[in-house]
């Protein structure tokens, strides 16, 4: 079965390309005053960086460059190796290890508030016929929970420390396991060889600008807090 790739190229209004630039933005403000807590020098660094690989990624957006779908192979794989590769290095080799343990669980935790307007922003993509309705919280995705439950999870936990660092696992776990459902699901319903679901309205967001940043820099920011928070519960951080 064919994909309907009639939305590949409409575009979505100003309200809602303001709105998700801002969530991105959010987040790399959260990361970035998480990191500085723990060093200055790291965290301009990684300011640095973060702006440029997603004004990269805007880039190559602007010029259709993800929405080649016949690429091989799919240059959506340079958008989440660079982010899951840097991910992956940090939490296995012993100097990073050693950096990570430095950040500061609260602000990581708090972190994940962006889910709320995340979640909002793919209902409206949804309507607007960019991301299928298995994407939204109609349709089966309760990452909304994750981050509604962010503010009384971080308060109890840091604000008045009434929650252990048991329970702070669990959520992260439950937590963990909410957003790559949902990355499993957006995946398979994008218009590439390997798409499985959603064949009437697919998954073209995420090959345009801004909504390449959910993917390139969103989730990867995500996925780290939680990676982090899991390897330094477990230890008993």
């Amino acid at each position: 079965m064919k994909p309907n790739l009639s939305h590949l190229y409409e575009a979505t209004p100003i309200w809602l390309v303001l709105f998700f630039t801002a969530t991105t933005l959010f987040a790399l403000v959260m990361l970035y005053l998480s990191i500085r807590q723990a060093s200055t020098r790291s965290a301009t660094r990684f300011l640095i960086v973060g702006i440029s690989w997603l004004a990269i990624l805007a880039t190559l957006a602007y010029s259709n460059f993800f929405q080649q779908l016949d690429a091989q192979p799919p240059h959506l794989i340079l958008v989440l190796g660079p982010p899951l590769l840097l991910i992956v290095g940090l939490l296995v080799t012993s100097k990073g290890r050693l950096w990570v343990s430095q950040l500061p669980l609260s602000r990581l935790t708090f972190l994940h508030t962006v889910r709320l307007p995340v979640e909002l922003t793919l209902y409206a993509l949804f309507i607007y016929q960019q991301v299928p309705q298995l994407m939204t919280f109609e349709g089966g995705n309760y990452d909304i929970l994750a981050g509604l439950t962010t503010p009384i999870i971080g308060y109890y936990a840091f604000v008045r420390k009434q929650i252990s660092s048991r329970w702070l696992l669990f959520w992260n776990v439950l937590a963990l396991g909410s957003v790559l459902n949902i990355v499993g699901h957006a995946l398979l319903a994008t218009p590439f060889p390997f798409e499985q679901l959603a064949f009437d309205q697919p998954n073209v967001a995420i090959l345009k600008f801004p909504y390449v940043w959910l993917p390139g820099f969103v989730v990867p920011a995500v996925l780290f807090s939680h990676a982090v928070a899991i390897l330094r519960l477990t230890k008993g951080d």
